[in-house]
């Protein structure tokens, strides 16, 4: 079954995944899938995306003409989808892993624990071990479980409009290691920040195209703050010291103080994506996912360069994010299933999407490979792709991170529209967010 797939937000998705616990609970779990011998496969993507995967899918059924694969793609909703699948009984036997709201499903049984997997096959768990990147693999690990195999790197970096940088004079830092620091970024910020003779500004110096909330935690991780500790089943967040808070305030500030990004009510009427791709904005936050978007808009000479970093760190950085593939606990295919997915995260597989420039690609060969550069030969810096994965602090692992997330859009929303000081972080989101981590 194909379902034509419609992007959804990072929001809508972990709100779905706050509501795992009563979709379950509706009926039992039952048998997956189709009746037929075919593997199913449930994955989101744009529209872009779907041939590459199909590239995957397709030299895979050439290596195994005798596992048949179904894909089903994900409506606006995968992860209620996910539910809605598995609590009728239909649950596919390959599932798209999400960095942050797979501990959910795990925690529930929902996903099948690898490491049985892994412990019969030697040979590939020794390959995958020395292939791939381990911040990236370890997101997948849970209470003592390998609960997916990373697929892709998608953390973020900064986007950059070359045309608008000659033309103001200021060069780019080409490597993670040579990154501006915040008062060096917002120095080009204003230069790069253009304004008509009634102050209406027609070139922003900075946009942010993820999600701001996070995007102002990123901030602050690159003032060396972490989101919480431990990594995995955190019992307290860092939203109350002051390297985040400091970081946030950063953030906030670049559009309500010092006016090189937009507020809110800025790109109410065209998006910041569009913005920098209509070359109405000189820099634009993102990560890879916005290479193919930013690839076709027309006369937009554009390439990449990292984060800026604070006061309190010691480099930039990008954050670990990353999907993976997981295999349905109920899954009859088991073993089917284990073949497409050391195919699909292991060097034949990440060949092809990196072959394909849809992806960075978790294998370390295969995003060093002539395929990889070649499929971006506009982008000159491309060292901030390769080696992002390495500069890349993680995200919190945790079954409750719905709740935190929710907690994070109530309270860090008025930081960043300037209506609060980022100070008021400590009373009110770190000590509910800490609750939420000590009973999880």
């Amino acid at each position: 079954m194909d379902e034509r797939t419609v992007p959804v937000g990072r929001r809508g998705f972990l709100r779905a995944a706050g509501g795992l616990g009563a979709s379950l609970a509706l009926p039992a779990l039952g048998g997956c899938g189709n009746n037929d011998d075919a593997l199913t496969f449930f994955f989101q993507a744009n529209p872009e995306e779907v041939d590459g995967r199909r590239r995957v899918i397709d030299e895979f059924a050439r290596r195994y003409p005798d596992i048949r694969v179904r894909t089903v793609l994900s409506g606006p909703d995968p992860m209620q989808q996910m539910l809605t699948f598995c609590a009728g009984g239909k649950c596919p036997d390959v599932l798209m892993a999400w960095e942050q709201t797979y501990a959910g499903l795990a925690d529930r049984g929902v996903l099948l624990d690898l490491t049985t997997l892994l412990d019969g096959d030697p040979a590939f768990a020794t390959e995958l071990q020395a292939g791939s990147v381990a911040a990236l693999y370890d997101t997948f690990t849970f209470k003592g479980g390998q609960y997916a195999l990373p697929e892709q790197w998608s953390g973020n970096f900064l986007f950059y409009n070359r045309k608008l940088f000659g033309k103001a004079g200021v060069p780019a830092p080409g490597r993670w290691s040579d990154a501006w620091s915040f008062a060096e970024f917002l120095d080009i910020g204003r230069a790069l920040t253009e304004r008509d003779r009634s102050g209406r500004v027609v070139q922003w110096g900075f946009v942010d195209t993820w999600v701001p909330y996070y995007s102002a935690g990123l901030f602050a991780i690159n003032n060396g703050a972490d989101w919480a500790s431990p990594r995995t089943v955190p019992d307290r967040s860092a939203f109350s010291d002051d390297a985040f808070i400091e970081g946030v305030q950063f953030y906030a500030d670049l559009a309500n103080r010092y006016g090189v990004a937009p507020t809110p009510a800025d790109v109410q009427s065209i998006s910041t994506m569009d913005q920098f791709a209509q070359g109405k904005a000189a820099m634009a936050m993102g990560g890879h996912w916005r290479y193919r978007t930013f690839s076709d808009a027309d006369d937009l000479d554009f390439d990449v360069t990292a984060l800026p970093f604070g006061p309190e760190s010691t480099g930039a950085r990008s954050n670990i994010g990353t999907t993976g593939l997981a295999i349905s606990a109920a899954s009859p295919r088991k073993e089917q299933a284990w073949e497409f997915l050391k195919f699909a995260c292991g060097p034949i597989g990440q060949a092809v999407i990196a072959e394909t420039g849809l992806f960075v690609p978790v294998w370390k060969p295969a995003v060093n490979s002539r395929g990889f550069a070649a499929a971006h030969t506009d982008i000159r810096n491309l060292e901030i792709l390769t080696g992002g994965p390495a500069r890349s602090a993680p995200l919190p692992v945790s079954a409750e991170w719905a709740r935190i997330d929710a907690l994070m859009d109530r309270y860090v929303g008025p930081v960043l529209r300037g209506a609060r000081p980022a100070t008021s972080l400590k009373n009110q989101l770190a000590p509910e967010a800490d609750e939420v981590l000590r009973n999880q």
